[in-house]
């Protein structure tokens, strides 16, 4: 495993709105060029990313919006990723319901793309106890 001192990290925070998360899949494309990916997993990862975000646009904030915080943490022999938000936060196990609930069914969904392609996945509360935060890692080869 990689020390610390040998990460790179990227920040970055986009408004709660889906036109934003293209942004994070912007970030993610240009790290591919600092530690190059196979397209393949690039486009996985990007896949993961998009779940994750769209998690926190959706079912985060209400009409006044806020913000997600993504941050990647790029090793030689892995990527980690975290998406986080100071939201209401979601249930990804809430499913069978009907309404609102149903809603977050597709969270569950999401979650689940996500943990197909990670090879680790977290998933708590965010900053201060509210909201939420999601953090998966990919090795790399």
């Amino acid at each position: 495993m990689s020390d610390v001192s040998d990460s790179r990290t990227v920040r970055l925070t986009i408004p709660a709105k889906p036109e934003y998360i293209t942004l994070s899949r912007l970030a993610l494309s240009g790290l591919s060029r600092v530690r190059p990916l196979a397209e393949e997993t690039l486009a996985d990862l990007k896949l993961a990313l998009t779940e994750a975000c769209s998690n926190s646009v959706r079912h985060a904030y209400g009409d006044d919006g806020g913000h997600v915080e993504i941050s990647f943490e790029l090793y030689d022999d892995r990527l980690i990723v975290e998406v986080a938000d100071d939201g209401a936060g979601f249930e990804p196990e809430t499913t069978g319901r009907s309404g609102e609930d149903a809603e977050l069914a597709e969270g569950g969904l999401g979650i689940a793309i996500i943990r197909s392609i990670a090879d680790e996945v977290e998933i708590g509360g965010g900053a201060h106890g509210r909201g939420s935060r999601l953090r998966f890692v990919k090795l790399l080869p």
